[in-house]
């Protein structure tokens, strides 16, 4: 069990009978009652975020993932296709499984699978990913009022603001938890 005092964003915990991961929490004092934590939390099996308002004090079952490392095979339809490094089982996922993540997945890329009682739920991905630019307008010197950034599409389909000096066929380093270029490869 753990304690609204040891909350910490990106715990997971079991909230209404459902595992869910903190996204943004805050103890709050009001001015002749007690206190209370509003928690902005993300059901780690649908991807919904929601807020909920708990008393300060409040236990809550703290709930452990298993992790295990796994290649990104192929997408049919709204399916992704990933296989275990260590039991190569076929693992599938869905588009909503994936959120985000799937804006970054080229073929055997290497990552990490998070399970919740042997189901998987959601895959991590590396903190910064390297990619192709598939298409960006030309830069020309003393263009900058734009502040010196044009997009990007990568070989995934993500677009990217990157430096004017980026042409179609570079590699570009970018962060997979904000989206932004980081450098050139």
């Amino acid at each position: 069990m753990i304690s609204t005092s040891e909350l910490k964003k990106g715990v997971v915990i079991e909230a209404e009978g459902q595992p869910c991961n903190i996204v943004e929490w805050q103890h709050v004092k009001i001015g002749r009652g007690g206190a209370i934590v509003r928690m902005k939390l993300r059901n780690i099996r649908t991807g919904a975020i929601f807020d909920r308002t708990y008393d300060a004090g409040e236990k809550f079952k703290r709930l452990y993932l298993d992790r295990s490392t796994v290649t990104y095979q192929y997408q049919d339809g709204d399916q992704y296709h990933f296989m275990d490094t260590s039991t190569y089982d076929d693992i599938v996922l869905t588009e909503q499984q994936l959120g985000d993540a799937k804006s970054y997945l080229i073929d055997n890329l290497e990552l990490d699978i998070v399970r919740y009682n042997d189901e998987p739920i959601s895959v991590e991905l590396p903190e910064k990913l390297t990619l192709r630019v598939e298409y960006t307008e030309p830069g020309f010197k003393g263009d900058t009022a734009t502040g010196g950034t044009k997009p990007a599409t990568t070989e995934t389909g993500l677009v990217v603001q990157v430096p004017l000096f980026i042409a179609t066929g570079d590699l570009i380093r970018v962060n997979t938890s904000t989206g932004a270029y980081v450098e050139r490869v």
